[in-house]
């Protein structure tokens, strides 16, 4: 008599959906990529005695609006993860839309940020005025790679909002997507004093 191999266990064994768990192995994935750049980064810095520190208190509370920004973000996309869970379609998309308004603004923030050093502080990915290319390489490969993130964000949050409210995604969808914001949003929770606050200009 052939044995029956089908699993009678209940639930999945991980107790996770497959979307959610393929988010969090991309996710665990993709931290590593940002630790090893942060790491460079801190390794540059403490390397070099006469490292720049460019950001003036301008450039500071910029970059703490940018951050109340990302916050706010990431509490309209929780509320948008529960709004689905109640089965509240609408208040969902409404939310997610909130949630990509907030991402196209941070980006448009960073941009000028960007703007600024290249146009007024002289600094480039290859030359700066300290004559350390490796702070315009490390800074802007840093930033500029969370930055791609978050417009990958938006665009993939505007596929994730039509789909809700076609009908077409689920909760599960939408908790997905909601890992990948929250995480955009840590990652900036590490770039922001690193790069930011310990370069301010004395």
């Amino acid at each position: 008599m052939e044995r029956e191999m089908t699993w009678h266990g209940g639930g999945s064994p991980f107790a996770i959906g497959a979307k959610p768990l393929g988010m969090w192995l991309f996710v665990v994935s993709d931290a590593l990529t940002f630790a090893t750049m942060l790491v460079v980064y801190t390794y540059c810095r403490l390397s070099n005695t006469a490292w720049p520190a460019p950001f003036g208190w301008q450039s500071i509370l910029q970059a703490t609006v940018m951050t109340f920004v990302l916050l706010t973000s990431s509490l309209t996309m929780a509320l948008a993860v529960q709004a689905m869970r109640v089965g509240a379609r609408g208040k969902a998309v409404r939310l997610v839309g909130a949630t990509m308004a907030l991402g196209a603004g941070f980006v448009v923030l960073h941009a000028r940020e960007w703007l600024h050093l290249i146009r007024v502080e002289h600094i480039t990915i290859a030359s700066n005025p300290w004559g350390l290319p490796l702070f315009g390489a490390t800074f802007f490969g840093l930033t500029g790679l969370h930055m791609l993130h978050v417009s990958v964000g938006v665009v993939y949050l505007g596929v994730v909002a039509l789909g809700v409210a076609r009908g077409r995604f689920d909760a599960e969808d939408v908790e997905t997507s909601g890992l990948y914001w929250h995480f955009v949003d840590l990652v900036w929770m590490f770039i922001f004093p690193l790069v930011y606050l310990m370069s301010l200009k004395g």
